[in-house]
């Protein structure tokens, strides 16, 4: 004889329900506002996105693109494409490095939690001032961007990568000591204030108490940025910084699209590289 089986109770309406969302007169109101807001921008930087299907911009824009095709790849370009590739991962690593020198001891001097003074509540005059100081050391770092820097540097050390190497080193430095800072701060301080109130110095605690916690985040965060300098040598490239970037421009002068479709794969792979590298440092310090 075979066993019933009893049908599942349908889920029934709470008597007490709402008939509608009762957030939806804020979302409207707050999109409304939005647009009302967004609208004078669209308009101040004359965004008009239906010029993109005008016919002869969607003619300019399909032969663009069919002149990537077919990829250069003869033996002589693609030594030189593995000869720039390894310039700017070269370019991009050392600017990266120069900017951790320059980073990471301003940042500590930026973090607040590390301040033995503040651990009464009330940081002294001298070191906050030196805090604030810093802080807009790091705010004109960061505020020049690489491109205007790389127009400095190769001035003064003519081109090539070098220029590019200081241009990323300078406004990278500017970015990773404040994010840095942020970082370090926005955790858990109690281990930290503990160890220095109990006699630690303040790269005792550094290291013991605050460098672990944010490892993670810290490592990928710096990847980030160096991909992002990866990136930023097709920037740096155009005023002569040498690396990718430069042969991409050379390519673009002379209309060259498989050419410059061969470098964009190249550079996508880079990024990808980077992401990896990204993953397996987040998953080794986790």
């Amino acid at each position: 004889m075979s066993a019933s089986v009893s049908p599942l109770p349908t889920a029934q309406p709470h008597p007490h329900a709402p008939a509608r969302d009762p957030a939806f007169a804020a979302r409207v109101f707050w999109l409304s506002l939005a647009l009302v807001l967004l609208w004078p921008l669209a308009v101040a930087t004359e965004f008009r996105l239906w010029v993109l299907w005008a016919p002869e911009n969607r003619k300019v824009t399909a032969d663009f693109l069919a002149s990537f095709w077919p990829l250069v790849h003869n033996a002589e370009f693609m030594q030189m494409v593995v000869r720039e590739t390894w310039r700017t991962v070269a370019m991009a690593t050392a600017g990266v490095t120069l900017a951790l020198v320059l980073a990471l001891p301003l940042s500590f001097l930026a973090t607040r939690v590390l301040s033995l003074s503040a651990l009464s509540g009330h940081m002294d005059r001298l070191p906050a001032v030196l805090r604030w100081c810093v802080r807009g050391t790091l705010i004109v770092l960061r505020s020049i961007p690489e491109l205007i820097w790389a127009l400095v540097f190769v001035r003064v050390v003519g081109l090539g990568p070098t220029a590019g190497v200081l241009a990323i080193a300078l406004t990278y430095g500017g970015m990773l000591g404040k994010v840095y800072a942020e970082i370090l701060e926005s955790g858990e301080s109690h281990a930290t204030q503990t160890l220095m109130r109990n006699g630690s110095g303040r790269l005792q605690a550094f290291v013991y108490a605050l460098l672990p916690s944010h490892a993670a985040e810290l490592a990928s965060y710096t990847v980030y940025r160096w991909e992002c300098a990866i990136r930023s040598s097709v920037v740096l490239g155009f005023v002569g910084a040498g690396g990718l970037g430069q042969q991409l421009d050379n390519s673009m002068k002379m209309f060259n699209g498989g050419e410059v479709a061969t470098l964009l794969l190249v550079f996508i792979a880079l990024v990808a590289l980077a992401d990896r590298v990204s993953a397996w440092l987040r998953k080794a310090l986790a």
